[in-house]
């Protein structure tokens, strides 16, 4: 898998290289950029853009390419903006610079999760639209903050938003993992997250002098949270940061259309679908949750899992290859025919 020079750089590629140049991290994202970034390609696609602002400074970017029939539900292509922090240290290439090697690898933080399948949506549009191609579903883009820290000022505000009904959402696509193997993975639900914050309170002073009732002795050896604040007596309090309690599994059988028309493209690609629960959680929780039918799915194969990870990276020709793998999704999804749902 060679790298082609500068000068003929595939334009997704140098598009994709563009979009992860903007320093999205948190804890201070850079999102007006990202926004920016965001209206600039609506521009160029002719695609309608709403921006909402869900919280001060927290803006969920809408590209919209109407349907040929809008009384049907649509399809909602999910991707968040923000990337976690770095450690440029352990890095081989600045995280920002988007570096790609002389084998065609593309350093960078985000290069993974997700900026990719954000510029994959939009590059698959644009071969699309480029190709005359019209379909009965209306096809939105969400480009969100706050991922990475939960979507509390992200998602999980917009799906309760008058702006999220309107969308009309009969399906969505949101964020996977890569696969070392030659298999995709996809999956059909996750994790359901609890964040626990617990405070101690006791008395203070240096450990020399053997101190009773330190707030630190009173955590020491219980395993269960209730039974930590029973036994440790008062001043010992806990609260949930995140507590996730209504999990939604995607149904992955033929007889759901939407699971058909998705694992029918795999097929006559050829491409091996392995589904699973994503082992963490992403924003797909919160599309689930409000009764629209998610998969998480990052066309990455033959690419070891770096998400969060030291020297993130992905190659250019696995990073092409899924914009290919999404220009038949989208016809598909975008073309199954009305559901009950759908009246």
């Amino acid at each position: 898998m060679a790298s082609k020079t500068p000068e003929d750089e595939h334009p997704s590629v140098t598009l994709f290289r563009q979009y992860l140049r903007i320093r999205t991290v948190q804890p201070e994202p850079d999102y007006g950029a990202a926004v920016a970034f965001l209206e600039e390609r609506a521009c160029q696609l002719g695609l309608g853009c709403q921006k909402v602002e869900v919280a001060p400074g927290r803006v969920v970017t809408v590209l919209t390419w109407p349907g040929t029939n809008p009384k049907l539900s649509s399809l909602l292509l999910n991707s968040h903006t923000d990337v976690v922090p770095v450690f440029k240290e352990h890095w081989s290439h600045d995280p920002f610079e988007a570096f790609k090697d002389a084998e065609g690898y593309i350093y960078a933080r985000g290069a993974q999760d997700m900026k990719c399948v954000s510029i994959q949506y939009l590059e698959a549009v644009r071969r699309l639209k480029a190709e005359g191609h019209h379909f009965p579903r209306t096809i939105h883009m969400t480009f969100v903050p706050d991922e990475e820290v939960g979507g509390h000022r992200g998602m999980e505000l917009f799906v309760q938003r008058p702006e999220f009904q309107a969308l009309k959402a009969g399906f969505a696509l949101d964020e996977g993992l890569a696969n070392p193997t030659s298999a995709f993975t996809v999956f059909y639900s996750e994790r359901s997250p609890w964040w626990v914050r617990v405070t101690s309170t006791g008395k203070p002073g240096h450990g020399s002098r053997f101190i009773e009732d330190t707030a630190a002795e009173k955590l020491a050896f219980e395993e269960q949270l209730q039974s930590w604040c029973q036994a440790a007596g008062e001043g010992v309090t806990f609260e949930f940061a995140q507590k996730w309690t209504k999990p939604r599994i995607t149904r992955t059988d033929n007889s759901d259309p939407w699971w058909a028309a998705f694992s029918g493209v795999c097929k006559d690609m050829n491409l091996t679908l392995e589904p699973e629960i994503f082992p963490a959680a992403t924003d797909s929780r919160y599309i689930r949750a409000v009764g629209v039918p998610a998969l998480g799915f990052s066309p990455m194969n033959h690419t070891p899992v770096l998400l969060h990870d030291h020297d993130e990276r992905l190659h250019e020709a696995v990073f092409l290859r899924g914009i290919d793998i999404y220009t038949r999704l989208l016809s598909a999804l975008a073309s199954v025919p009305a559901l009950p749902s759908d009246s």
